[in-house]
């Protein structure tokens, strides 16, 4: 499919004069092109001449003149420029960009560039963009006007990609029928460290491990045991963004299992937040107090369950 010509007459195209060239600071991309002998041009059978590629913002980009028009009902009475992103095929699936972009024609005569400037979103559909009507034949071949000089002229082009990256995200939502339980022992709980990790286990596709200080954590140092369930690379997750689970952690009583400890949590995991839990989940007197039932053998139960409720992952 042929691109789509702009016509360079719409409100987004800027027509003006400027003395300083195509190198100006302002610009990260310039490429100037000398034809030398232009009435040659059609005499010769050229009718389009792409240049050679040149690179802005990480693509690849050619400078197109059409000596007598591009478009056929003009006449052949302008001369018509253009740019083109170079080498379609090496860009990904879906590739689009905005820029902004100038064409240029140097006069001799006072030393500085007429130029026709605007922005356009370059696609597959439509990689290629300038302006049909970019300067009339007659001014360009009169000699007065100082854009020619013994058959010789000078056009350019800048060319400023805008760099965004589109952020986008999914939420998925789950009707919840079944839940994930799991139980950890932990043995010799009176000479243990002060923090004890579970293997990793897997629910809802996700990793998770608990963490359990048993000396507490924070402001409840010296005073409470504090358990807290841990998503286990969600500070590295580059597939989903965050998600938010149900879970219930219980600290069971060994003797009859009646005077169970458990707390629930409906809290959203994230890269910034990967651990939820509790600081004072229990007393250290009531967690250490043999009567409660706790810790039975130097040892101690906890039970976790988990169900995923959402997912919110990165579009791609």
């Amino acid at each position: 499919m042929a691109p789509r010509p702009s016509t360079g007459v719409d409100n987004e195209v800027t027509v003006g004069t400027r003395d300083f060239s195509p190198a100006h600071f302002l610009f990260p991309a310039h490429f100037l092109f000398k034809i030398e002998s232009f009435s040659l041009l059609s005499e010769n059978g050229i009718d389009k001449y792409e240049s050679s590629e040149f690179e802005s913002g990480d693509y690849k980009w050619k400078l197109i003149i059409y000596p007598n028009g591009r478009n056929t009902e003009d006449g052949g009475n302008h001369v018509s420029a253009y740019l083109v992103v170079a080498d379609i095929n090496s860009l990904p699936n879906g590739w689009e960009f905005n820029a902004f972009f100038s064409i240029f024609l140097f006069n001799h005569e006072f030393d500085n560039f007429m130029f026709m400037k605007g922005q356009r979103r370059f696609h597959l559909i439509n990689p290629e963009w300038g302006f049909s009507n970019f300067v009339a034949k007659e001014d360009l071949m009169d000699p007065t006007n100082g854009f020619i000089v013994d058959d010789k002229c000078v056009f350019g082009a800048e060319v400023f990609v805008i760099k965004s990256k589109g952020i986008g995200e999914c939420l998925s939502l789950f009707k919840v029928t079944d839940s994930y339980t799991r139980e950890f022992k932990i043995s010799n709980y009176s000479v243990m460290e002060n923090q004890w990790f579970s293997v990793e286990f897997i629910t809802g596709e996700h990793k998770w491990k608990l963490c359990v200080d048993t000396k507490g954590y924070g402001d409840q140092e010296g005073d409470c045991v504090s358990i807290f369930l841990d998503a286990v690379g969600m500070e590295r997750q580059s597939s989903y963004q965050k998600l938010k689970a149900d879970f219930t952690i219980c600290m069971k009583n060994q003797f009859d299992g009646a005077d169970r400890k458990h707390r629930d949590i409906n809290g959203w995991f994230s890269p910034s937040w990967p651990s939820l839990g509790w600081s004072n989940f229990i007393s250290i007197t009531d967690m250490n107090d043999p009567k409660k039932g706790f810790v039975v053998g130097d040892s101690c139960v906890i039970e976790v369950e988990i169900s995923i409720k959402a997912v919110v992952r990165s579009l791609p």
